[in-house]
Parts: C-alpha cells; structure tokens; sequence
C-alpha cells in the first residue's frame, strides 16, 4: 500500500457502543502502518474519526452548541447548518462553547525498549502516530502543540507553538526511530517541568518499562506545576500476553544481554509480575489525578483519540483546565 492509497481500505468494521461512539469505522493499525507519511497517517484517522462521530448519534458529543454565525471565508463547512440555510438563504456556522488556547505538550518515550513490535511496526511507530494524531487534531482546534522525545535523557524538544509549518516539524521529529539506552523518566520530566512554565496538559506515551518505585516521583513533578497529565502506557501484545510457544533465546533490548528462556516455565510468574506492574502504574496515576489509558499496540487509534477526548469533557465540566479559558469557538 502506498500513501496514495484509498483511505476507504483502512477501515474495519465495527460497532458504535455508548462505551464508543462513532466507532463504527475503526482503523486497522496494521494497514495504517503501511502510509509512510506519519501526517498522512494521522490525518486518515483524525477525518475518519470525525466521519464516525458524525455518523453515529452521539454527534458533537464533545461540545455544548451555543448559537450562529455568519459564514467566513476558511470556515469549515462541515458546520454550515443547510437547513438554516434552507430557510434564510444565508450560511451560517455553529458555534460552540469549548476550551480554547489550551496548551499541550506531548511527551514520546523513545528508548531502545520501544523498538520492539510483534505484529509488523514497533511500539514506537505506534507511539509516534499516536503522537501524530494528538498533534494533526489539536492544530486543527487551534491549540498550541509542543513535543519532547527522550530515553533516559531529553533528545529532542519543541515549545508548544501553532504556526504555519510547525505541525510538519514535529511530524519529522516523531518519524525518528528510537536509540536510547534505557527508559528513565526521571531526568527528562523534572527538565521539561522546569521548562514549561505555563500551565497546560502533558500527554506521557511510554511503555513505562522502567523502575515502578520511581514512577509516582517522576510523575509528580509534572502533577506540581499545576499541568493535567495524559498517560497512554504503551505495550505489544506478546508483552502483555507472553504467548510465546517453543524455547528461544530472548535479547534485552536495551542492555542487549540475551537469556535462553523456555516460555512454560515463566509464563505464569511473567504474567504475575506484569499484572502487579500494571496495576501498580494504574494505582498511581490514579492518586495523582493522572488519567491513565493501557493501550495494546493492536488496538485501533481513533480510540486513543476518542479517549483523550473524553478526558477533556472531563476536565471541562470539573473545571480542570488550568491552562486555557472558556470562550465560544468552532471546535
């Protein structure tokens, strides 16, 4: 499959639940992996998520209408309401009322244990459209988009901006594939929370593969400066089921010490190990106010978008945004 290809073949079918509305059209990610473009990635699941909201009838769940306007040259059509213009032969856009000059700034683990992938493309690849999509559907809100790549220190870091080309700056840097040593969120988060000065959200996505006894600390730096915090805990499949058949020789990727491993003989201890891991990252997210989301690297990404959505109607109707006001704007 090239870039050109047909959107319409990177959709499987599903059903739209109240869990998940407008998911009736979900992204196979094996086939989205295939688009070389990481924007032309994240642009076929921004829009096609947008066409599911929009044929599911939870249409603009994430915003209160509040009233007209007349149409501007560079409004989007998609809320031009025909049938007022029906009756008064004018255009007219919705309005609605949403948080606006919200300030986001991604963080994207790139450390060597984020190179590995069972099912064809890495964690990393998954990571960085992730990434993609966030940033492609926050620039088209208007909101300022800012990111940081690191392993055990920050690689890479870009202000939270929305300009002209900048989205396309940051689509290259997230196309890098990972070469750091070691996962060690310590450094590059009490960095970073030094560097933000203006309060905001902070979406974390990592597999969070690294000591569990520093996660809360590490975290809470960023929780202290007032930021609302996303994390997306990023894992394969093999990792979280380790259904592994037949002895192999397995190689840390990033000490690359290899070990011979016999799969019947560690599997139920691995599980056991990875459940208490999970829910342990589960537990503090939790007690930091951290909105924690596990997502299997099978798992189709319009729903990454859809939850951070739902976190930010969340956050809207608790009044958790700190770092934007409440003012009426197309969404």
């Amino acid at each position: 499959m090239t870039d050109k290809a047909a959107p319409s073949s990177l959709y499987r079918r599903g059903r739209a639940t109240t869990d998940n509305p407008g998911t009736d059209g979900m992204i196979d990610p094996v086939s989205l992996m295939r688009i070389k473009s990481m924007e032309l990635r994240a642009k076929v699941i921004v829009e096609g998520f947008w066409k599911g909201i929009h044929r599911s009838p939870y249409h603009g769940f994430s915003v209160e209408f509040t009233e007209y306007r007349q149409y501007t040259l560079g409004d989007d059509p998609r809320y031009i309401d025909w049938r007022l213009y029906a009756r008064s032969d004018r255009f007219y856009v919705k309005k609605f009322e949403d948080e606006t000059n919200l300030c986001c700034h991604l963080l994207i683990d790139h450390s060597r244990s984020m190179g590995y992938g069972s099912g064809g493309y890495t964690k990393s690849q998954y990571a960085g459209t992730l990434a993609a999509t966030l940033a492609y559907f926050l620039f088209t809100q208007g909101d300022a988009v800012g990111l940081t790549i690191f392993d055990d220190q920050l690689r890479k870091y870009f202000a939270p901006r929305n300009r002209p080309g900048y989205l396309r700056r940051l689509m290259l840097a997230l196309e890098a594939s990972p070469e750091g040593s070691a996962t060690d969120l310590g450094p590059p988060l009490q960095h970073i929370a030094g560097m933000l000065t203006r309060r905001g959200l902070i979406v974390l996505i990592s597999d969070l593969l690294t000591s569990i006894d520093r996660l809360e600390p590490d975290l809470g730096c960023l929780c202290a400066g007032g930021h609302d915090v996303v994390v997306f805990h990023v894992l394969d499949p093999a990792e979280l089921n380790f259904d592994f058949n037949s002895p192999a020789i397995f190689q840390d990727m990033e000490s690359g010490r290899n070990m011979y491993v016999n799969p019947s003989d560690v599997q139920t201890s691995y599980r056991r190990m990875l459940d208490k891991h999970l829910a342990k990252a589960k537990s503090i997210c939790q007690n930091l106010g951290i909105d924690y989301h596990l997502f299997p690297t099978d798992r189709p990404l319009d729903l990454a978008l859809l939850d951070f959505l739902q976190d930010r109607m969340r956050r809207r109707k608790r009044g958790r945004y700190r770092g934007g006001s409440k003012v009426r704007t197309n969404v």
